[in-house]
């Protein structure tokens, strides 16, 4: 059982639901960021809105484990949907998680010698229970990251090509390469928002579409996987 947990989220909508679920709160503001700890379930949890990118979540990600003592990552949040078995509201728990915009070679060359970061096996199944019990529709697949919005069918073309991801976004890679520096348990859990094509860029950028639900749907997720492991 891991009794020390960090979570994270880019955006404040995607931890903000899981703060109200935590008791004896306490807050802590480290390079920007600001860290809420408390318990869930009797479990120490620590949260945070790392920010968009993947530096912001390399960064939170790192203070969680040296700080707050975090045995074990979870980002929960929202992603560009890239796969045909799953829809907008759906969700995709990560199998494993790749930079989309990386020299690969390059960055396995240092500890811990990965171009890909699995996932744990324990916490894939937990999600994949908390799902069930939520009557979440998902998939276990491949998320890819990088520090692109994907809103464009040519881009989301080229991503396909490289690596088949189930989902794209922007923080998850650099989380899974900080818990594997550090050899700490991951997952990444994320509800679709979009299908990354030109319609994404409208609906989330342009008109800036209330994401609540599509967070709402990773917070509970969540809570269900911080209570199986």
């Amino acid at each position: 059982m891991i009794e020390n947990i960090g979570v994270l989220g880019a955006m404040p909508k995607e931890v903000e639901l899981l703060t109200e679920r935590l008791e004896w709160v306490e807050q802590r503001r480290i390079a920007g960021v600001e860290f809420v700890s408390g318990e869930i379930g009797k479990k120490r949890v620590t949260l945070c809105c790392a920010g968009m990118g993947k530096v912001n979540a390399a960064v939170a990600a790192q203070l969680l484990i040296t700080v707050f003592g975090a045995k074990a990552l979870i980002f929960s949040g929202i992603a560009g949907n890239m796969s045909t078995k799953i829809g907008v509201g759906d969700m995709v728990i990560s199998s494993e998680a790749v930079y989309h915009d990386a020299e690969l070679p390059m960055i396995a060359q240092s500890y811990p010698f990965l171009s890909a970061y699995p996932a744990d096996a324990g916490m894939i199944k937990a999600a994949q229970e908390s799902c069930e019990e939520n009557g979440v529709r998902h998939l276990v697949g491949r998320i890819a990251t990088g520090d692109l919005f994907i809103g464009d069918s040519e881009t989301k073309r080229r991503i396909e090509a490289a690596c088949h991801p189930a989902c794209v976004e922007m923080e998850g890679a650099a989380v899974a390469q900080v818990a594997a520096k550090n050899d700490i348990p991951f997952v990444i859990l994320r509800t679709m928002s979009d299908n990354c094509d030109e319609a994404a860029r409208e609906k989330l950028v342009v008109q800036q579409f209330d994401i609540t639900e599509y967070c709402r749907t990773a917070s509970t997720v969540t809570a269900g996987v911080i209570a199986r492991i």
